[in-house]
């Protein structure tokens, strides 16, 4: 009988033309249909899905009705070189069409002719035109399948993915090309076909669906089973209940229950299941399957911590949707979810048993150890440094690291993590220092004391010595009593400075413990800055005003607290904070800031009326503003933000304290309906735009010209309000600011001795012959954009360098950087692409509004 042998089912490799067990699916309809219509067509999946034996079944129906069929399969070339790769296809072609035999055809001697003068991929383009089409009269079917060991080659190919699109568009102009069509199969995405992105994508061809077996297509599999069970379509339901339909693991557990049968006590699917699939499952795993998923999503250190994080997240919420991110793709490549209906899904309970939450947080503890803090320090552009390592975490994370390859980002944030600590305990050893000091004086003051205490009576046993003797006696004791208790009021000040640093610090750890690594470095900051300030009372309500944050922040949250320390702030630093007089100092104004802002924050949580909060912010918008006017950054800007006024020589506010302002301020104020509150609004996003200028002006000044390069292109979005989308659309750039994109080039300018900028890009981009607000690339504009690639150092040796490394040059000397080096990011294809989400190089579209604001040289120095 049919269903006697466990034999019928076959595990592994693709399926032969008459195997039995071979399951129809909507596919196969669809793939042979297409390509019998002259369309080029592809199939990309995961592993063990069946594309190679649909792609057997299929070539067998096309040949039946006189179609050629080639089958190239790139699992047996191996490291190759390029030559030989393409060789390979010319010498296949030949075999399967029979073109020495019928035709005498003698490749190899046509191929050495031919290549003596034309690259590998012309004399490929050259043999199928003029050898191929015209000895073969036939449509032609080419399939190339394993596509994904291409990207295993150590030469890029994508001249061979672009050639193929070539004969595609050829097809308008050449009717040959109708007869020769492509199907590619393999574990890709078609972006994955063409990597350098001064081609086209690869963006043809239609996609083939390839899902797992459904119930009413398993007809050949319930077959299988035969006579073994009563009811063979009850046991393949169950089987397909566990394996959702993949071809792989349905045929193997058919094959399991055939055996199973022939038992004496036969096992239920789900015992078999357990002991044949999931139990020691690294073990039992032959042919191989469970260990390729898990392979894939661990080949990349680097980036496994984030599918790992991705598969979490879907397992525990069940379904995420889908998204257009590497991660996604890649789980879906590997096998391990599945997309339908735009979400994520596990494919099958066989995996979610098998890469179960143990597995998932026994992978994400062998990765870095460092991960979660990792991914938002990068996230940031390396600015966030509240996220870097300290302490013990840091001392494992390094050891961790010494045999590990780490990338430059890695090594970028442990180097981060350690100068931060130096920093850190150079601050411990200045405070340390601070309070010996403040103790020996303390020592010295009680020994005058002392001094005077033993004057004081020995001038009273002196009193029999005269009059006149007395009277000096007790003037010169007056002076000492005098000068000894203005020190002593200094000793008490210091002391009562001392606890209430101490309870400060408690607190901002306390912060750091629970995970506030950015409001504890905020509190560490103030500290350090309050020990600059001279007036006892406003270096007291600095420390009070951070003790009231804490008690915010803190998760046992103290209202209580916060708002009696806040009360002494606010006593400490005066009438000032109530109003905007311009005769406070420095000082009290960022003290002021500090106090009103806590105490909006207080009131937010006490559930006071908007009114009453937004006084208090608009308070402390009065003084930020009052402080802003106290520097200049050009001479047409008479404002700029605290935190880079190089007149203050005591900062208390961070950049940090001011963008939380602003947003916090912006939020408040975003409520729709009253016009003078969305007048305001404005004004403040407009302060806040001003901030983020200065930020960027402040790292250009100081060269640091990797988080200048990132901070420009964030600028930018937020200015242009594409901060959500993270890219520009054209019309966005077509819009984009005159103003702003004049003060951003101009920093960039004034910055990098007319180096840099976006100016000096423009001027370069016309120079090279390149056009303005491009829509359709041609071939000139390609060359175009390579000469002006090459020029300014991104593109060398006939490869686009990374804007890491190109950043790293202009670091090691930016004087001997051609000209127009940077920004990259802002000035490349990386945020300019159209709203479909087809990368393009649209700098074209900046370069054309730079030409609209007139924005050609240095303005407004």
């Amino acid at each position: 009988m049919i269903g006697s042998s466990s034999n019928f089912y076959q595990v592994g490799a693709s399926l032969p033309v008459d195997a039995p067990s071979y399951v129809e699916r909507q596919a196969d309809e669809e793939f042979y249909k297409k390509l019998q219509a002259g369309d080029f067509c592809y199939v990309f999946n995961s592993r063990q899905m069946g594309k190679s034996s649909l792609r057997v079944q299929t070539m067998q129906r096309l040949q039946k009705q006189g179609t050629v069929c080639v089958a190239i399969d790139l699992t047996g070339s191996g490291k190759v070189t390029e030559e030989q790769w393409y060789g390979g296809i010319v010498r296949k072609l030949v075999k399967d069409c029979q073109l020495k035999s019928k035709f005498d055809f003698n490749w190899q001697i046509w191929w050495s002719q031919n290549r003596e003068i034309l690259s590998s991929v012309q004399c490929l383009s050259l043999f199928i035109e003029e050898v191929l089409l015209a000895k073969i009269q036939q449509p032609i079917v080419i399939f190339v399948d394993e596509i994904d060991k291409v990207l295993s080659q150590d030469f890029p190919l994508d001249d061979f993915f672009a050639l193929i699109r070539f004969f595609q568009n050829q097809r308008v102009d050449n009717p040959i090309f109708k007869r020769l069509i492509f199907a590619l199969l393999g574990v890709a995405t078609p972006g994955d076909l063409i990597t350098d992105k001064t081609q086209t994508p690869f963006n043809i061809g239609s996609a083939i669906e390839l899902h797992g077996f459904q119930i009413h297509e398993v007809e050949p599999l319930i077959k299988g089973l035969g006579e073994r069970f009563d009811n063979p379509q009850g046991v393949m339901t169950e089987i397909l209940d566990w394996t959702g339909g993949q071809p792989f693991i349905t045929q193997k557990l058919c094959k399991f229950m055939v055996e199973e049968s022939e038992k004496d006590k036969p096992r239920s699917v789900q015992e078999v299941v357990k002991s044949k699939i999931i139990e020691n499952w690294e073990s039992k795993d032959d042919p191989e399957h469970l260990r390729t998923i898990r392979d894939r999503i661990l080949s990349s250190e680097q980036r496994a911590g984030y599918l790992l994080e991705l598969y979490q997240q879907i397992r525990q919420q069940g379904e995420v949707t889908a998204s257009k991110s590497v991660e996604s793709s890649e789980l879906r490549l590997s096998g391990l979810v599945v997309q339908r209906e735009n979400k994520l899904r596990v494919s099958n309970r066989v995996y979610q048993r098998v890469f179960n939450q143990n597995w998932v947080e026994t992978q994400l503890k062998n990765l870095r150890p460092y991960s979660e803090s990792f991914k938002f320090w990068v996230a940031s552009g390396g600015k966030d440094e509240s996220r870097v390592l300290r302490g013990k975490a840091l001392v494992n994370a390094e050891e961790w690291a010494k045999d590990k390859n780490l990338s430059y980002q890695d090594k970028q944030f442990l180097a981060a993590s350690r100068e931060k600590e130096i920093q850190e305990k150079i601050f411990v050893e200045e405070q340390a220092a601070q309070l010996e000091r403040e103790k020996k004086d303390r020592e010295a003051a009680e020994k005058r004391n002392q001094v005077l205490s033993e004057a004081n009576k020995k001038a009273n046993r002196r009193v029999i010595n005269g009059t006149f003797v007395l009277i000096l006696t007790l003037l010169f004791a007056s002076i000492l009593s005098f000068v000894a208790q203005k020190k002593l009021i200094e000793i008490q000040s210091s002391s009562e400075y001392l606890q209430t640093v101490e309870k400060f610090v408690k607190l901002a750890v306390k912060l750091e413990n629970e995970g506030s690594d950015s409001e504890a470095k905020e509190l560490f900051s103030q500290a350090g800055q309050s020990v600059k300030i001279k007036n006892h009372e406003l270096r007291q309500a600095v420390l009070y005003a951070g003790i009231s944050y804490a008690h915010l922040k803190l998760k046992s949250k103290d209202l209580e607290k916060a708002k009696g320390y806040l009360e002494k702030s606010k006593k400490l630093s005066g009438q000032e904070c109530k109003s905007s007089g311009t005769n406070i100092s420095n000082e009290a104004s960022q003290v002021c800031v500090l106090t009103l802002k806590t105490s909006a924050n207080i009131l937010q949580e006490q559930n006071k009326s908007e009114e009453a909060i937004i006084k208090e912010y608009q308070l402390a918008y009065k003084h930020l503003e009052r402080l802003k006017l106290k520097g200049k950054r050009g001479t047409k800007e008479a404002l700029i933000s605290p935190p880079f006024n190089q007149t203050f020589k005591i900062k208390i506010l961070s950049k940090q304290n001011v963008e939380a302002l602003h947003r916090e301020f912006i939020d408040l104020l975003s409520k729709p309906g009253d016009e003078n509150l969305n007048k305001l609004k404005i004004q403040v996003e407009k302060s806040l735009k001003e901030h983020y200028l200065d930020e960027l002006n402040n790292l250009l000044k100081n060269k640091k010209w990797r988080e200048a390069d990132n901070k420009t292109i964030w600028l930018m979005l937020y200015i242009a309000d594409r901060k959500k989308e993270g890219y520009f659309s054209i019309e966005s750039l077509n819009n984009f600011s005159c103003s702003d994109l004049q003060k951003i080039d101009n920093f960039w300018i004034i910055h990098s001795e007319k180096r840099f900028g976006f100016s000096v890009q423009k001027q370069i981009w016309l120079e090279e012959k390149n056009r303005l607000g491009i829509t359709q690339w041609k071939d000139k504009d390609e060359k175009a954009y390579l000469s002006y690639a090459s020029r300014i150092g991104w593109y060398k040796e006939k490869s686009f360098l990374t804007p890491s490394k190109v950043i790293s040059r202009v670091e090691e000397d930016y004087h001997i950087a051609p000209k127009g080096t940077l920004p990259t990011k802002a000035g490349s294809n990386y945020p300019f692409r159209l709203e479909s989400g087809v990368l393009t190089r649209n700098y074209s579209f900046l370069a054309l509004q730079l030409e609209n604001c007139n924005i050609n040289n240095l303005k407004g120095k």
